[in-house]
């Protein structure tokens, strides 16, 4: 250390400690330079109906990648892909069940064959996920196991080489140290439990519907949703056989057994759940038109001006796919997905505007990414994640953005995922400099954890830290009660429907204050000193320093 540092250290320590500005005057000026109307015309393109919805794997969404990437070399953003273009193309494997699939179920003497769409649906479907032989069935209650609450109900029977049964969700509690309570964990997720059966040695798997946790859904909306293209990474084709079956048909699957279908109903009722083997037997033998075919993330990135800090990086992504054209509702067959995600995307182009126009960058380089197959499993974020553009370990956090404010202006912001790290003391920081609160999710929406819901899991399991913004329910022009019934008639009437449209009402001024919210957080952590780091108890901190020891 010289010799003059050491004379002015005791000073320098007795000076007071000025906190660092989280929003900085270049940002402050980027910020009052959003324009709504550039926001909308990105969205207008993204959301129009000769992009047909942009399925990932369709010319829409061809066109809809390029369009991404010509806005980027517009900015004179550095290209982000390996081969010096803003494109990442992955390889994809699509398939899609056809009629004719032969799905037999055998109970003693007789054998029932079940049909395609009325009867039952398959999450994955191609030519490894059939049992061509008859296999035993094994009802295994959620399907579920949680040593952290001392919950396992594969305990008690044996499932190699069988096909489990299982009810969707979890144990109900209202205690919220045993399953989160009314909040539902990733224990309930579908993938969760069909990937557990899987490591069990299952040879497939079954999902009931329960009618606690789905009982206002019709079997005709569990047909629309499964209605689309099945697709996976080329890399990781599905091996087993995972269907959904309409409950009234499932009663046969316990014909003969130690318990009948509304015996289990009783005991998820009466939180009384047990496994049992069943006496049935099943054979699938599917008919799938299959096809492998290439995808594109686009990627942009805008070094850092600190001649240290610019070898970190802040990844602010949006997904650009949507499902594409479905069946039709109202003669409208074309699932446009503006909110979900154009206008996403389009408010992420105008925040890199913003810091592209800037006459000096942040700190820390920025990654504009911009995925596709989001819809389809958070297949683009994954296929990043083992194909970094950027060292995961110097990837200090990932900004993901699915879905703007479109209700009303807000005093509150959310932050999802903010209680996992050290994003949430920055989140902190921001909204106290733009004179907003941060609240937590509303009970109303305490449903299957938003965390878990897009591509921010998928950089969390990576080892980044990773959040998600939301508009609060503190609305500057709504009460918060009418703003609720706006948002839940939505969720509704248009989410995941053809009604996501250019024509639905959007607040504009929502929209643009959003896309200043972001900006601003963005700004924050490209220039903090201190970058986010996992809380210890995080499940994701593990990832983080593997990825650190393994300079990946």
């Amino acid at each position: 250390m010289p010799r003059f540092v050491l004379m002015l250290l005791p000073m320098l320590l007795a000076m007071p400690c000025f906190a660092q500005q989280a929003v900085s005057p270049l940002v402050r000026t980027a910020m009052e330079e959003v324009s709504i109307e550039r926001i909308w015309s990105h969205t207008e393109y993204l959301g129009s109906d000769r992009l047909m919805g942009r399925a990932v794997g369709t010319a829409g969404a061809d066109s809809a990648a390029h369009y991404l990437a010509e806005q980027l070399r517009r900015l004179k953003l550095r290209p982000g892909a390996k081969d010096e273009t803003y494109l990442q193309r992955m390889p994809l494997h699509g398939s899609l069940a056809l009629p004719g699939c032969l799905f037999q179920v055998s109970v003693a003497d007789t054998i029932y064959e079940l049909d395609l769409f009325d009867d039952y649906l398959l999450y994955d479907t191609g030519d490894n996920t059939i049992v061509p032989q008859p296999a035993p069935l094994v009802f295994v209650g959620y399907g579920i196991v949680a040593p952290e609450y001392d919950y396992d109900d594969y305990q008690d029977v044996h499932v190699e080489g069988a096909v489990v049964v299982f009810l969707s969700g979890e144990p109900y509690s209202e205690e919220t140290d045993y399953f989160e309570g009314v909040q539902p964990t990733v224990h309930s997720l579908p993938g969760m439990k069909q990937r557990l059966a899987l490591a069990r040695g299952a040879a497939g798997s079954i999902m009931i519907p329960s009618y606690r946790e789905h009982g206002g859904r019709t079997w005709r909306e569990w047909r629309d949703i499964f209605a689309f293209e099945h697709v996976t990474l080329l890399y990781v084709e599905p091996s087993n056989m995972t269907m959904l079956v309409n409950p009234a048909r499932a009663a046969l699957f316990f014909e003969g057994a130690a318990y009948s279908l509304g015996d289990v109903y009783e005991m998820d009722l009466n939180y009384e759940m047990r496994s049992f083997p069943l006496e049935a037997q099943i054979r699938f033998v599917g008919r799938f038109r299959e096809r492998e075919f290439f995808s594109s993330n686009v990627i942009g990135v805008l070094p850092g001006s600190d001649p240290v800090l610019r070898d970190e990086y802040v990844i602010v992504s949006a997904h650009y796919d949507h499902l594409g054209v479905g069946p039709p509702v109202r003669a409208d067959s074309v699932y446009n997905g503006v909110t979900d995600n154009a206008l996403g995307c389009a408010g992420v182009l105008e925040i890199a505007r913003g810091f592209a126009a800037m006459p000096e960058p942040p700190r820390r380089s920025l990654v504009f990414l911009f995925v596709t197959g989001e819809e389809k499993g958070l297949l683009g974020s994954r296929y990043y994640l083992d194909h970094p553009v950027v060292p995961l370990y110097r990837t200090i956090a990932a900004v993901n953005v699915d879905g703007l404010a479109i209700v009303d202006t807000f005093n509150d912001i959310i932050g999802v995922g903010a209680n996992l790290s050290t994003l949430g003391e920055s989140l902190d920081a921001v909204a106290a400099e733009l004179d907003l609160t941060v609240s937590q999710i509303p009970m109303v929406f305490q449903g299957l954890d938003p965390f878990a819901l897009s591509d921010q899991i998928a950089f969390a399991q990576g080892g980044i830290p990773s959040i998600l913004l939301m508009e609060g329910i503190q609305f500057r022009n709504l009460s918060s009660e009418v703003g609720i019934e706006v948002f839940v008639s939505w969720g509704r009437s248009r989410y995941h429907t053809p009604f996501d449209d250019l024509d639905q009402p959007i607040n504009r001024a929502a929209v643009r204050q959003h896309v200043q919210v972001l900006l601003a957080y963005v700004g924050a952590l490209a220039d903090t000193y201190r970058p986010p780091q996992w809380i210890s108890q995080s499940r994701y901190s593990m990832e983080r320093l593997r990825t650190i020891v393994e300079s990946r």
